[in-house]
């Protein structure tokens, strides 16, 4: 098989926040992204059901510059079947209220709540992946690449990336020339079990597909995390699919 074509993104915002999953209520942020953060931004430019993204490497351009925040967040969300009958005119709507006792919302799970959240400031990484085809569009694979650097090259994409939290906006460039780029940041940190994904990239994932969490260790050296690929054995899997 040919080598696959290697995609360099550099991406930068004023926030991120990939949260670590061991904290439960209280987000704290990994210093980079995970596999599965950095796979959405890839996706977030060009993706179809035909392949998936094959995270690589993960720079840190910046060193991680933490900010604590502490925001209001309402407890619950509409479901997507919810909108659909409202907008058939089955169901009546039902709003969320944000600021309301629980004499008014029926419970103490609806409302609003204060969390912290320990998050980066201005963080600047450079992430490389390369698209691998399901079985049976191996032959598509020179149109998919050259369709991301069309997209990426301009800015294009599906909708706007993000850096683990959807308000955390993250912008991008695409980097076609490898040659004299700014060397990561000299930093370490063993991040010890590090979430990969939460869905199996082996299958093509809908919107109801179960959740699949894979782990990796994670070791950051020099500001470099290396991947392993997704089928390796360093990737820790569930024993049942």
């Amino acid at each position: 098989m040919a080598e696959r074509q290697r995609h360099i993104l550099e991406v930068w915002g004023d926030f991120a926040c990939f949260t670590r999953p061991e904290m439960k209520v209280e987000r704290y942020s990994y210093p980079c992204p995970t596999p599965s953060a950095a796979r959405g931004i890839f996706e977030a430019i060009y993706f179809k059901p035909q392949f998936y993204w094959q995270v690589e490497r993960i720079e840190l351009l910046s060193y991680p510059n933490y900010i604590p925040l502490r925001r209001n967040e309402v407890k619950e969300k509409v479901a997507v079947n919810s909108v659909k009958n409202w907008m058939k005119g089955i169901e009546e709507p039902q709003p969320i209220l944000a600021d309301a006792d629980d004499s008014i919302t029926g419970g103490s799970k609806k409302g609003r709540t204060q969390r912290q959240t320990m998050a980066l400031r201005n963080p600047r990484y450079r992430l490389t992946a390369y698209i691998v085809p399901r079985p049976g569009f191996e032959s598509q694979q020179t149109a998919y690449d050259a369709q991301f650097v069309r997209r990426a090259s301009c800015g294009k994409c599906f909708y706007q990336p993000a850096f683990g939290c959807r308000e955390f906006v993250a912008f991008f460039r695409y980097i076609s020339d490898s040659d004299n780029l700014p060397q990561p940041v000299d930093y370490n940190q063993d991040l010890g079990w590090m979430l990969y994904d939460v869905f199996d990239l082996r299958k093509a994932n809908g919107n109801d597909s179960p959740p699949f969490i894979t782990v990796f260790r994670a070791q950051v050296i020099h500001g470099v995390l290396e991947v392993p690929p997704f089928e390796s054995d360093l990737v820790r899997k569930p024993e049942s699919d």
